[in-house]
């Protein structure tokens, strides 16, 4: 799967790869047959089984690499197991990235690790390390920026291929098993990796260091003072995005198209603040088209994690708890803007799945299910006609077929070997007009559909708890509860924390790790894990106003900061110091599928220091801005939550003060009330626990009472709902 380019260009990286080609290209097999001597190698340290092969990926709790414990390429993980024995034997490293819901990652093991012939050159001629990209993504991000820097473009599987000290020299994404279109197959390409690593070590390696060079040279960002941080910056960003919009079928760009919600939620805020209606309009139509396409799961809701069409029509069927978790920011704002209850379903939809097929009985949330279910990407998600005819009665058919576009020949296509499945149809939303007695027939076959389609078999489910995707989705079910009135989701969003709490943080250091499954935790700790988690702390706390959740949010902060800030240029790095596997400690300044670390971190902190008044809070955050400044003026395309973030920066936050207890029901009714209005920049807090200082000042009365202040200026307090609202708008 192709990944965007907005990645850092590394000058002087594509001569280097253009070179390396020449090299490998130059070395015919023939030639290797004749002057190369494979070296012999016993492979030690594997697990026995009664599959044919079991290899040392069976003591792993990534799912990813479970999935490769029975190949008969002798896999490592990312560690020091693999590194020494690279350096003991002087073998170049074969590092392959990928995750376990990747359609592409299962395709290449079937076509090339399951190989025998591919696993024994493997075996001799390399030492293989397989790497869960989502449970590494520092890791990913080093390697896929060389890779994208050497070839122009990048994706997973992701494979590279590495010096004994871990610097990269070649690389590329997905390799095929038989030679196509003047390129040679992946056993080839082995082959003359192998040759040129005997013949011509010192080329490779001089090669390897010069990009390493230009790497660290690229990643090693200072502070742009040059840049002013104004609104001109929001005011060219917002005007790009809606020139890149499509006004057919929503959204911007065109195809793969990917959410992004960031993007949309920025246009929609600056939309809101100008009184732009073109740009609200355009994002609330984007809404509209992605929650009526086949990406949108029509039965058991929740999003897959893109379209391949610019229709929305057809996904790529996995299914990202990242993604969903954004989306229901992006349909609660919408709600709230346009006041259509539409919106505020699709929200719901979202979180009753994630409730339903997406959690841990204790709370936590799981990561991601899988495109493929029996082999065949997107078999549990599509119908037949035939198939539906048999299922439902007749008036229910006639109306599911109008209603969901399905068609004899279908929609997809199953481009799965060596027998596709015929005539599928994706569900979407064709024609949605019904009448009343059509609409309770659409519910009854929809009930019918969910209920058969729950007897297949379900695509893989990715069961490991990362903190990171579990603060985005608590964050958004803590708002959801305030906007939709649900204390199911405020619920939700607390068992949630207290797992992680329980199984991810160690209060004696203040330390958070990445990732549980299966009763433990890595050892890893990412900027990532802390930001995300950080800011679904802070939503929480600002709906339901816990001092201990404001307490958890300022530990995260101070953690955040002592482990990744760079006090000296700005900008957060995505490794802890001190980490001893990476070769480069990274800012990560890409919002893609995931707004990275140091955006949420700097919207968060900023959030943050306006709750507390904590100076350090906001510092570091402008800090990080003016890192950024430079691709907020020039690739602002690049950074849309950087954006949302320089938004709050630019004026003087609004500052909702609920002087009462939380657990008073007149005290419930007025935080819905302060999050029923769209005012995104502006922060809930109460008087007690880690507050600024001004707001314990606020005189305390028998009754729930808002302030409603700026600065140190306050309008009269507020005691009932509507009153309230009215002061907000």
């Amino acid at each position: 799967m192709v990944i965007s380019r907005y990645l850092p260009e590394v000058s002087g990286a594509g001569k280097i790869f253009i070179a390396l080609t020449a090299i490998l290209l130059s070395t015919s097999c023939s030639e290797r047959n004749k002057n190369f001597k494979p070296q012999s190698t016993v492979s030690t340290n594997i697990l026995t089984s009664p599959h044919t092969h079991t290899n040392r990926l069976a003591r792993e709790k990534s799912p990813y690499l479970l999935q490769h414990q029975h190949n008969p390429v002798d896999w490592f993980a990312w560690g020091e197991e693999a590194f020494a024995k690279a350096r003991a034997e002087s073998k170049p490293i074969f590092l392959s990235i990928g995750y376990s819901t990747c359609h592409w990652c299962h395709v290449m093991e079937r076509e090339s690790f399951e190989n025998q012939d591919v696993a024994n050159f493997l075996n001799q001629h390399f030492v293989s390390i397989k790497v869960d990209r989502e449970e590494r993504p520092d890791v990913d991000k080093i390697y896929m920026t060389a890779v994208q820097a050497m070839s122009g473009q990048g994706g997973w599987p992701l494979n590279s291929f590495l010096t004994p000290d871990l610097k990269p020299f070649y690389g590329g994404t997905y390799f095929p098993p038989e030679p196509k279109y003047g390129r040679p197959s992946f056993l080839q390409m082995l082959q003359q990796i192998a040759q040129v690593w005997e013949t011509r070590r010192d080329e490779i390696a001089s090669s390897a260091e010069d990009l390493h060079q230009r790497l660290a040279s690229v990643t090693s960002q200072e502070t742009n003072n040059n840049v002013t941080l104004s609104p001109a910056i929001l005011y060219n960003a917002s005007a790009l995005f809606k020139r890149e919009y499509d006004p057919r079928h929503g959204g911007f760009g065109g195809a793969p198209k990917f959410p992004r919600p960031s993007l949309p939620l920025f246009v929609l805020r600056n939309g809101v603040r100008l009184h732009d209606s073109e740009s609200v309009k355009m994002v609330l139509h984007t809404c509209d088209r992605m929650a009526a396409g086949g990406m949108c799961d029509q039965l058991g809701g929740g999003f897959a994690r893109y379209s391949v069409d610019a229709e929305w029509l057809v996904p790529h069927f996995e299914k990202m708890l990242y993604d969903n978790a954004q989306l229901v920011n992006l349909y609660l704002d919408a709600f709230l803007v346009s006041g259509e209850k539409q919106y505020a379903e699709v929200a719901r939809g979202i979180i009753e799945y994630v409730l339903r097929d997406m959690t841990h009985p204790e709370g936590g949330f799981f990561s991601a299910e899988d495109a493929d279910s029996e082999g065949k990407e997107g078999k549990f998600y599509c119908w037949t006609k035939s198939e539906l005819s048999t299922l439902l009665t007749v008036e229910e058919f006639n109306v599911a077929v109008s209603y969901f576009g399905i068609t004899e020949l279908g929609n997809f296509l199953d481009h799965s070997d060596p027998h596709p499945l015929p005539n599928q149809n994706v569900l979407s939303i064709v024609h949605p007009e019904l009448g009343e007695a059509d609409k309770l027939l659409l519910v009854s076959a929809k009930k019918k559909m969910f209920s058969a389609r729950a007897k297949r078999v379900r695509p893989h489910l990715d069961d490991k708890i990362l903190a990171s995707w579990n603060g985005m989705m608590l964050g958004a079910m803590a708002r959801a509860s305030a906007v939709l009135g649900d204390e199911n989701f405020r619920n939700a969003a607390e068992r949630n924390l207290a797992f992680i709490q329980s199984k991810l943080w160690d209060p004696r250091t203040k330390t958070l790790y990445h990732r549980w499954r299966d009763g433990e935790r890595d050892s890893v700790q990412l900027l990532d894990a802390y930001s995300d988690l950080l800011a679904g702390a802070i939503d929480l706390y600002e709906t339901t106003l816990e001092p201990k959740h404001l307490d958890f949010a300022v530990a995260l902060a101070d953690t955040m900061l002592a482990k990744f800030y760079d006090a000296k240029d700005g900008g957060f790095y995505q490794s802890a110091a001190g980490s001893t596997d990476l070769i480069l400690r990274v800012k990560e300044d890409y919002d893609g599928a995931e707004p990275s670390g140091n955006s949420v971190a700097t919207l968060a902190l900023l959030k943050l220091g306006a709750i507390t008044d904590r100076a350090e809070f906001k510092s570091a955050a402008e800090k990080t801005l003016r890192l950024l400044a430079d691709r907020l003026q020039k690739l602002p395309q690049a950074v849309p939550h950087a954006l949302l973030a320089l938004d709050f920066f630019l004026e003087e936050p609004r500052r909702a003060v609920i002087v009462s207890n939380p657990a008073d029901a007149k005290t419930k009714s007025l935080l819905r009330a302060v999050h029923s209005v769209y005012q995104p920049n502006k922060v809930v807090l109460g008087n007690a626990g880690a507050v600024e200082p001004f707001a314990k000042t606020l005189p305390t009365t028998d009754s729930p009472v808002v302030f409603l202040c700026t600065g140190t200026a306050c309008q009269p307090p507020a005691r009932d709902p509507e009153t309230l609202k009215h002061s907000l708008k």
